[in-house]
């Protein structure tokens, strides 16, 4: 049975799930009835970071431009460009035996591909989650609903997968930001051209 999170709570992975390396994160989302002339394209990303909380280069950051960690520990399975259907919109696979020592936390993320220009936030996005499965079994592991908190933001802080004591931990963020994809890259140490 998969642990359901409420922002802020956080919970051990690996404690409970003895010899566990290769998850697969899930993120997933549905279009509310607003209109605005144009698809939404929401992008999933991952940031690898050090214990500053900070990216060592360009390459520890993961996403559709990206799509694999040059240690094979974090892989971007393709770019989802409607959202529609169910279950997971794009998903990213881990493998935490793989992961460089420096790595000490993997935060993914969601942003709008042209939010500005489209005029969209996550104010008209429903139902986003993120969730983390046993790539072995396919278990649901955990899952975190993110909740309709958001208004004007374009870019979302799902959660992220820690390192503490030796253990590999999950922490359900849920956090906004406005400025997309480019405030997230500032924030995380991620040069853009």
């Amino acid at each position: 049975m998969a642990v359901s999170l409420k922002k802020g709570q956080k919970v051990s992975l690996t404690k409970d799930n003895p010899g566990l390396t290769r998850v697969v994160v899930g993120l997933g989302w549905d279009m509310n009835s607003y209109d605005t002339g144009g698809d939404f394209d929401l992008d999933a990303a991952a940031f690898l970071l050090g214990d500053n909380g900070r990216v060592t280069g360009s390459g520890d950051f993961v996403f559709y431009g990206n799509l694999k960690h040059s240690s094979g520990g974090v892989e971007h399975l393709g770019d989802n460009l409607t959202g529609a259907g169910d279950g997971d919109d794009e998903q990213i696979k881990v493998d935490l035996s793989r992961l460089p020592a420096s790595i000490s936390r993997i935060t993914f993320t969601a942003t709008i591909y042209e939010a500005e220009e489209r005029r969209q936030n996550f104010g008209m996005v429903n139902n986003a989650f993120i969730r983390i499965c046993n790539e072995n079994t396919g278990e649901e592991l955990l899952r975190y609903d993110l909740g309709e908190d958001f208004s004007i933001e374009t870019a979302v802080v799902f959660g992220e997968l820690y390192k503490n004591n030796g253990e590999w931990k999950f922490n359900a963020i849920g956090s906004g930001y406005q400025g997309g994809l480019a405030a997230l890259c500032a924030n995380y140490g991620v040069d853009v051209e």
